[in-house]
């Protein structure tokens, strides 16, 4: 009982550090075209990162104009560049910068730069380090897209896995994309910290049952394994029926209106667990907001512009990798309420202490993708 004790009060604390760290991912977009000998592509790279690294902002008046962005050219250039090293059977390639443009995805506003590459001779093992942001964020990803011989293959580059080499003798290595993002889905669900909140809020409960007096301790584990298996069901179906349709561009919908939705859905969650706000099965709540969590899975998988075939291995994969990220989180997370769900602590400081706690970050969250300010 103390070890569990322990174990959760250890939880607890991770959960204190998050807001520090809770912000949409950090992506850039990584496009390379390999034709023989020649090596081209573009480099798309969030302003509001660049901002954050270099300070784009030189009036800080919180907003970052064409001529800001212009007057830095050379200095994103030289930072981006200085980040991405390219090889050819193990030479180094010289990668060279064009003029930039400014492109819009679905999270923002980004500086698009060219690329050429040259290598020593025409590559058969193409092979990318890939440092962006490294210093100044550990969560940062580079989703490369890499086209060869007529078909495309994509990869996750970051701290996790900076260096990576491609075989173009045998492109379309089918499975080894779906692993890749099956991993990246694992990951996303593990770093997507409103996401988790949300799941935390609707499991915290199915350790008790609501009395006249108010919570008691359940009495069998299967009781509340049966409720956890309805909520996070519930939660899957939905999420997957959204992630599909937004990543097949069936239904798009402004970034910012569903990163809102997605914190005021952990607002309520929370909430609920202190003043009952939501009458009737909780996993009816979690298909409701389940479809709202969907549209933040598929902006990453959207906002790559994968061929068809790709883009369907990539959301199955993607969607196996979040189902095993939670299916870890609840294990963990299941067994230790279990055994503390008598205990004042439980009852007291984790349901009650803790569903305060997530309402409060999770408005701050509302407040800052809502009205676009900087709370936290």
């Amino acid at each position: 009982m103390k070890l569990a004790g322990l174990l959760l009060a250890a939880a607890l604390a991770w959960l204190a550090a998050w807001p520090a760290h809770a912000h949409k991912p950090s992506d850039s977009y990584l496009s390379l075209k390999v034709d023989g000998g020649r090596i081209s592509g573009q480099w798309d790279i969030a302003l509001r990162d660049l901002d954050f690294a270099l300070g784009l902002d030189a009036d800080g008046d919180g907003r970052i104009t064409w001529g800001e962005v212009r007057a830095q050219h050379a200095a994103i250039a030289a930072h981006a560049l200085a980040r991405l090293a390219v090889q050819a059977d193990g030479s180094a390639c010289t990668v060279t910068a064009g003029e930039q443009l400014v492109d819009r995805h679905t999270d923002g506003a980004y500086t698009v730069i060219p690329l050429q590459v040259s290598c020593p001779q025409p590559p058969t093992t193409l092979g990318l380090t890939y440092r962006l942001f490294a210093e100044v964020d550990p969560l940062h990803r580079g989703l490369l897209r890499l086209e060869t011989q007529g078909q495309t293959r994509t990869a996750v580059l970051g701290p996790h896995a900076p260096s990576q080499q491609f075989g173009l003798a045998a492109p379309g290595g089918r499975l080894e994309q779906f692993l890749a993002y099956g991993r990246e889905g694992v990951w996303h669900i593990w770093i997507g910290y409103d996401h988790i909140l949300f799941l935390l809020s609707l499991l915290l409960p199915a350790v008790l049952v609501r009395r006249d007096d108010g919570w008691g301790a359940a009495a069998r584990f299967r009781d509340g394994f049966i409720d956890v298996l309805k909520i996070v069901t519930s939660f899957t179906v939905a999420h997957s029926i959204t992630l599909t349709l937004a990543t097949l561009g069936v239904v798009s919908l402004p970034s910012r209106w569903i990163e809102s939705a997605i914190a005021a859905s952990v607002v309520l969650a929370a909430l609920n667990n202190v003043v009952p706000l939501f009458q009737g099965r909780r996993w009816t709540v979690a298909f409701a907001f389940g479809l709202i969590h969907g549209f933040g899975f598929a902006s990453v998988l959207a906002d790559l512009g994968l061929p068809q075939s790709a883009l369907v291995l990539a959301l199955v994969g993607f969607n196996l990798g979040v189902e095993l990220g939670q299916i870890a989180i609840v294990s963990a997370f299941l067994p230790l309420a279990y055994a503390l769900r008598g205990t004042w602590f439980y009852r007291r400081a984790v349901f009650v202490g803790g569903s305060v706690a997530i309402a409060i970050v999770a408005a701050a969250w509302l407040v800052e993708r809502a009205f676009d300010l900087q709370v936290m």
